[in-house]
């Protein structure tokens, strides 16, 4: 009977091992990596389409006090070109340092920030000036205020 039980437990082990790797090789292969996702490739001047990543100059910016849309200025809160990205897109930031990385509300515009740039708020001028200019992917996630035009 000991032997019995013995490879009972055997077979246990031996298939509960292959169902976790099992489990590992089918959540690796499901998952999508955002760093593998196509980058739109389009004109300066087109608007980029809501779901589709498209690479953006982004910069920091600390001063103001109400932005274009009449909101005070706040973390989470970024300027664009009214003609590509409308006052009340959200969009999604990618590839920049972890802390700018995420969801903003384009809230603002400014008079430098024509085509793809897109300039986010920094309460500190100093981590405005140390953020520079870099490239990022940005995925519009909706296109004005319109909820209409968000992606599903």
């Amino acid at each position: 009977m000991s032997v019995r039980l013995s490879q009972s437990l055997r077979v246990k082990f031996l298939t509960t091992a292959l169902a976790a790797v099992a489990f590992v090789l089918v959540y690796e292969r499901v998952m999508q990596d955002s760093r593998t996702v196509r980058i739109e490739t389009a004109s300066e001047t087109e608007a980029p389409s809501p779901g589709r990543a498209v690479r953006f100059q982004v910069t920091a910016y600390c001063k103001g006090e109400i932005t274009a849309a009449g909101f005070r200025v706040r973390a989470g809160m970024a300027a664009a070109d009214p003609k590509l990205l409308p006052l009340g897109s959200v969009i999604k930031i990618e590839g920049v340092p972890a802390p700018y990385e995420g969801i903003y509300t384009v809230l603002d515009t400014g008079p430098a920030v024509q085509g793809r740039i897109l300039d986010i708020y920094m309460w500190s001028c100093f981590k405005a000036l140390d953020f520079g200019r870099r490239r990022a992917a940005v995925t519009v996630l909706r296109l004005g205020w319109d909820p209409k035009d968000s992606v599903r």
